[in-house]
């Protein structure tokens, strides 16, 4: 799977459409660059572009956006609510897919001597591709904003990484790093711009002071008036999404803004923002209130009407989640986005793969969400709504299940990438062949784990398939006992897989561990469907 890395430059110009417009055209006009979105703000006169290639790609998008943009913006005549210190106020280098840390420092390091070979402008980096400690945090490399650059550049301590210590009256300075995926979310108040920075001081990890910090780790804020909506905003960047959540951002707010007695009126996400936040969103509001949201799409919905992300304008998700907004190209595509008709094709074809592994985790896949399929038609239907707490909690494990099992019809399909690598490494000394063969047997080792997982996630589904079947929709018992055969054939598909792959293994220990734990899968896994199958002759019966 190839390389993705996100970058999202954001430009001091939010007004002049004509230079918003140049700057997007650099970016999408570059070979390899999927522009996703471009957010401009009127108030903060700032515009957000994000972007996504390889890690070549975005480094050229991201050079050629600053080259047009060189001539069209001047910061001596730069206004705006948001802090800035450049035209291209700051450049971040994100890892999205089969990317990491690593690669986005070095496009940054890359991006900031091009730029500065090309334009002559100071560059600083910041976030993990910070060289010292102190420059780690944008906020502390843009004390002072641009106004304070004349006499920060002629201090040792705040020399630029890359470029002159000169300062650049049209332009100012640049910062450029790695991150993790940022999240830049507004919350709407009816209040005065004073009023919300109050909150944002005591919501932002920085706090007011040393001594006064604030409630929420890895979150920076600040309050400011949105004159287009004539409401202020506290707007804060979440740096770690997974430490301190969206919802918990707005919940605290909202905490706040209530004892003010301050009216909130929805809220805003700049730019986009990862399916994990919004689902880790919805599963916070589904077990505080006790709802029974199982689709993806409906958990979507469920944090747009909470949070009210639709307030300032709509919100579409899929232009404003990058999972949603990424498309793979053709031979990066997954089997699991091919249509049935191309997927069984796929399997006809003259190729190894996708095979037999590929085809037992699909079975799987349909035989979960045949399940899930049972629980849906029982749930919240008179006839059984004694029955309606027991579907809450059968149906949402098959569902997630479906999901997981679909991921690996493409594990299975690359389990042997490992191996196929081991092949081709030398062998023409000893210490080669020793090396190239230590290599080939963990390959293998690898790709037995693949079928032996499939086999461990589908028998944990018997205890919910049992259960269901006693308690299902009983006009939907064939569908029941479809999933059941399903599930063992994958359990059957699993088995066979691991036992081929075994004979080309040299450990002993491990392949008899390994034989043992696959035949018990398999002996449980007929005993189980075995099972269904009687529980569903005997209310036929």
């Amino acid at each position: 799977m190839a390389k993705l890395v996100e970058c999202v430059p954001n430009f001091s110009e939010g007004r002049n459409k004509k230079v918003i417009d140049a700057i997007a055209n650099a970016i999408s006009s570059t070979e390899g660059c999927s522009l996703l979105d471009v957010d401009p703000g009127p108030s903060t006169n700032r515009t957000v572009y994000t972007f996504v290639g390889s890690p070549q790609a975005v480094i050229e998008g991201a050079l050629n956006a600053a080259l047009v943009a060189f001539p069209l913006i001047d910061m001596s005549k730069h206004s705006g609510e948001h802090p800035r210190s450049g035209a291209m106020d700051v450049c971040p280098f994100i890892p999205v897919q089969n990317a990491t840390m690593d690669d986005c420092i070095e496009c940054a390091k890359t991006f900031a001597q091009r730029l500065t070979e090309k334009l002559h402008v100071p560059v600083y980096l910041y976030g993990e591709a910070a060289r010292t400690e102190n420059r780690r945090s944008l906020p502390a490399i843009r004390a002072g904003e641009y106004e304070a650059l004349p006499k920060k550049l002629n201090l040792e301590e705040w020399a630029p990484d890359y470029g002159p210590a000169a300062f650049v009256p049209s332009w100012g300075a640049t910062v450029t790093g790695a991150r993790k995926f940022l999240i830049a979310y507004n919350v709407n108040l009816l209040s005065t711009k004073e009023q919300a920075h109050r909150i944002a001081l005591d919501v932002r990890e920085q706090g007011r002071s040393k001594d006064q910090p604030g409630l929420l780790k890895k979150v920076q804020g600040m309050g400011w008036l949105l004159e287009e909506a004539n409401l202020a905003q506290v707007s804060t960047n979440i740096l770690d999404f997974e430490l301190t959540p969206v919802h918990s951002v707005w919940e605290e707010i909202v905490r706040i803004a209530r004892e003010l007695k301050l009216p909130v009126v929805g809220s805003q996400i700049v730019g986009l923002l990862p399916l994990k936040a919004v689902l880790d969103c919805a599963d916070y509001y589904i077990h505080r209130d006790g709802l029974f949201v199982v689709e993806e799409e409906h958990k979507v919905r469920l944090v747009i009407s909470k949070l009210g992300l639709d307030s300032l304008g709509p919100f579409n998700p899929k232009e404003r989640i990058i999972e949603y907004m990424v498309e793979r190209t053709e031979e990066d595509k997954q089997l699991v986005s091919l249509s049935l008709q191309r997927f069984v094709h796929s399997i006809g074809a003259r190729t190894a793969a996708p095979g037999g592994g590929s085809v037992s985790a699909a079975v799987a896949a349909m035989g979960a969400a045949l399940g899930a399929m049972v629980g849906q038609m029982t749930y919240g239907k008179r006839q059984f709504e004694s029955v309606d707490g027991v579907m809450r909690s059968l149906i949402p494990p098959l569902h997630r299940a479906a999901n997981d099992l679909l991921l690996l019809v493409d594990a299975d399909s690359t389990a042997f990438t490992s191996y196929m690598a081991a092949l081709k490494m030398p062998k023409k000394t000893t210490e080669e062949v020793e090396r190239r063969e230590w290599a080939m047997q963990e390959g293998l080792k690898k790709a037995v784990g693949v079928p032996l997982s499939l086999a461990e996630r589908v028998n944990r589904l018997w205890p919910g398939l049992k259960e269901m079947v006693l308690y299902g929709n009983i006009a939907c018992l064939s569908d029941l006992q479809v999933a059941a055969k399903a599930l063992e054939t994958a359990v059957f598909g699993a088995y066979y897989n691991v036992v081929i792959n075994l004979k080309d293994i040299t450990d002993d220990s491990f392949k008899t561990h390994t034989h043992q734990k696959a035949s018990a899968l398999l002996l449980e896994a007929k005993a189980s469907a075995a099972a269904v199958l009687d529980a569903a002759d005997g209310r036929e019966g």
